[in-house]
């Protein structure tokens, strides 16, 4: 039988509250923190993350508005949180130009759908960023959140996967 991570080992055993606090800072949507929890303990973190992936399809439209009001527009990352600025790495070193036309195209995508535009940032350059909006803003509200779930299910398995390697985050 596989070592346990420790982190999975923690998320297993913590307290609900704290448990749900790691969850919540991850995805905003209650009920899937609360369908994480429900399954504990995992045997294995491809276990959690099956579970996220299968939680994360079932959201209701509420529950997919609660996780995007947990993320921060694309080049503006929460302040003083490292996770948003470690995925958002990408825009940190764009030039001024492309960070004021980034701005303009979230603006715009906001307005249009009413939310923040939704993307696993990590790894992609501030470039392949403003492709991703420009080519999603054409897209009808139904495709648009089929998307955004897609992309909510990468963002939860990397969040997941740090926090079953290495246990609740620090402040």
């Amino acid at each position: 039988m596989s070592r346990q991570p420790p982190g999975l080992i923690w998320f297993n055993t913590a307290e609900e509250g704290a448990a749900r606090a790691a969850l919540h800072e991850m995805c905003a949507a209650r009920t899937w923190g609360s369908a994480l929890l429900a399954h504990r303990p995992y045997g294995t973190a491809e276990a959690l993350l099956h579970t996220s992936d299968e939680a994360t399809a079932a959201l209701t439209d509420e529950g997919l508005d609660q996780a995007m009001a947990g993320h921060p527009p694309i080049g503006r990352p929460k302040p003083g949180d490292p996770v948003s600025g470690r995925e958002q790495r990408g825009m940190a070193g764009a030039p001024e130009a492309l960070r004021a036309e980034m701005l303009e195209l979230n603006l715009a995508y906001q307005d249009k759908f009413g939310h923040v535009f939704l993307i696993c940032a990590t790894g992609l350059t501030g470039g392949q960023l403003r492709d991703a909006v420009r080519d999603r803003i054409d897209n009808s509200p139904q495709r648009e959140r089929e998307i955004v779930r897609q992309e909510l299910m990468k963002i939860n398995r990397i969040r997941l996967s740090r926090l079953a390697e290495e246990g609740a985050p620090t402040a």
